[in-house]
């Protein structure tokens, strides 16, 4: 069934048409292709919804002039000749951005003090798709919302539904975009240069106007109020986050023990608090609340209480107190009493150091050394229990260093490097009793964690079930104790030798063609023994092939 309207014979109004229903194409078909930097125009076969395209037939003149045209096909260009390699629109102007500096003024409602604010911001203009976006720099504690006011967009023009251009901005001009107009003062060296080469002539740039609240902070209007001994909003900007840090000893001498504690006093400039923390040794004991006193005003001498007034509930407030502590108050060398705790200062960090030299010349800030406190846990060494030959050494380990144990260390790197490595090598058991005779192994040496496996050969009317015969696993050498153990490594598997695997001992009579390489490309930890030994086996028996044939396939997982 055909859904052509004209196939049907309806008239073109609406409700005589019926869409396509199977069309789920709706694209333009690429009609231009670049080709060595060169655009090649390339004629459309399918049209809009991948439909057939009917091919425009050529009259007779036209196939002629087609026919009998000369075509010149330039030859390779040399020197001058050779032209400049063709670059797109997107390449040339990729991250070239103009940038300009403009403000803007926000109206203050409802304040008898002010009118407007001047809020500066900064025009980024793109000139790979032309796009733009502002952005208001932030100013710490401004109280305002501050960043990207406006997404990176094409920016309409107030009329006529245009979008602006970089030929539409120039210096001392109003910008309005959505309703705010922004003028533009100035802009950077870049974004002159490439205007002026563009022919657009600049004006004279002006200077970004003063923020009237600015100006009115720097010179405060006459006022008829008593002002404050300082100000306390010029403080806390100043201030803030600039903290003295005093190392100090609580003695304790009321209570049971009768021991000194290490705190940590810390003392706000922004609004003259204090603070006082616990320093938790390990293993003490006591409870991980390190907070010894809130971070407070701490009062230094206090009127005395009305005679009728129960002093035990009387709220100390600024109304009682003549005095607070101030950094006056707190000097090395010196026992300082806060709320009725005794605590002796005896060193700071460098920024208390620092600002005492600045501010306060004529106190001392000499370092007191403490005597050391020798704990004779530290000095007591520990004994690991004896191996049980439970699991592996690394892990037995860990339940004896921690409560809950950790996983052992491994090396990643090795495991990286030579995680595809195996050595493989043939053996047979060497056992007393005769039945062991003819039992074939295949010995798996793994580079990446030193661990071996053991895979026993099948043999027919054997008897025996052969198979896997020890899974992957790191075996010590004989002899080797537990706080020293040493594992088997490729220097150890030389052609001949005897190797003690858990109690069963087997001699190694052959080795992969893969050994020798490993072992030659490792051969400074390689004794000259076990190399010369796998040379000599491989250029007797040549490839080997077909030993390994018979040698079975390990089951690596």
């Amino acid at each position: 069934m055909s859904w052509n309207k004209n196939s049907h014979g309806l008239p073109f109004l609406p409700g005589f048409t019926f869409p396509d229903v199977t069309k789920s194409a709706f694209h333009r078909c690429q009609t231009l292709e670049y080709k060595n930097g060169f655009p090649v125009p390339r004629h459309p076969i399918l049209g809009t919804g991948k439909d057939l395209v009917v091919a425009k037939q050529l009259i007779q003149p036209e196939m002629g002039d087609i026919v009998f045209e000369s075509v010149t096909v330039p030859s390779k260009l040399t020197g001058e000749d050779q032209e400049e390699g063709f670059i797109p629109f997107f390449v040339a102007l990729d991250k070239k951005v103009l940038r300009l500096y403009a403000y803007f003024k926000e109206s203050v409602l409802f304040s008898p003090e002010e009118d407007y604010r001047v809020r500066p911001v900064v025009v980024y203009y793109y000139l790979e798709d032309d796009t733009m976006c502002i952005i208001e720099p932030r100013v710490q504690n401004s109280g305002l919302s501050q960043g990207t006011r406006i997404k990176r967009q094409r920016l309409p023009k107030a009329e006529g539904g245009l979008l602006y251009s970089w030929r539409d901005l120039n210096i001392a001009m109003d910008l309005e975009v959505y309703g705010v107009k922004y003028r533009i003062v100035q802009c950077d060296t870049f974004t002159q240069e490439f205007l002026e080469g563009e022919g657009i002539v600049l004006n004279s740039p002006e200077a970004m106007p003063v923020d009237p609240y600015i100006k009115r902070r720097e010179n405060p209007q006459p006022s008829f109020t008593t002002p404050s001994e300082f100000d306390r909003m010029f403080k806390f900007l100043t201030l803030d986050r600039m903290v003295l840090r005093f190392f100090a000893l609580w003695e304790d001498a009321d209570s049971l023990q009768g021991k000194t504690r290490p705190v940590t006093i810390q003392y706000f400039l922004a609004d003259d608090t204090v603070e006082i923390r616990m320093v938790h040794e390990p293993n003490s004991g006591r409870d991980p609340y390190p907070v010894l006193m809130r971070r407070q005003t701490l009062p230094k001498k206090i009127k005395l209480a009305s005679a009728t007034f129960p002093s035990c509930v009387l709220e100390i407030s600024s109304q009682e107190v003549d005095e607070y502590y101030s950094p006056k108050d707190l000097q090395l060398g010196q026992r300082v009493k806060l709320l009725s705790r005794c605590f002796l200062l005896y060193d700071c960090d460098a920024f208390t150091k620092e600002y005492y030299e600045k501010n306060h010349p004529e106190i001392e800030m000499k370092t007191i050394k403490l005597p050391k406190k020798i704990d004779k846990r530290l000095d007591r060494k520990k004994e690991v229990p004896p191996y049980n030959g439970y699991g592996s050494l690394e892990d037995s380990l860990q339940n004896c260093l921690a409560l809950v144990p950790k996983r052992p260390k491994k090396d990643v790197l090795k495991m990286l490097e030579k995680s595809n490595m195996v050595l493989r090598y043939s053996a047979k058991l060497v056992s007393q009793n005769p039945d062991n005779d003819g039992r074939c192994f295949v010995i798996s040496y793994f580079p990446s964690n030193d661990m071996i496996s053991v895979f026993e050969n099948p043999t027919r009317n054997s008897g025996i079930t052969s198979g896997k015969f020890l899974e992957k696993t790191r075996v010590r050498k004989p002899g080797s104790t537990v706080d020293n153990p040493q594992f088997y490594s490729p220097a150890d598997f030389a052609i001949g030798a005897t190797i003690r695997i858990f109690s069963h001992r087997f001699m190694l009579t052959d080795a992969d063609l893969f050994v020798l390489t490993y072992l030659e490309a490792n051969a400074d930890n390689i004794p000259p023994e076990t190399l010369e030994s796998v040379r000599r086996k491989l250029n007797v028996d040549g490839t080997n092939d077909k030993a390994w044939a018979q040698m079975g396939t390990e089951d690596q997982t």
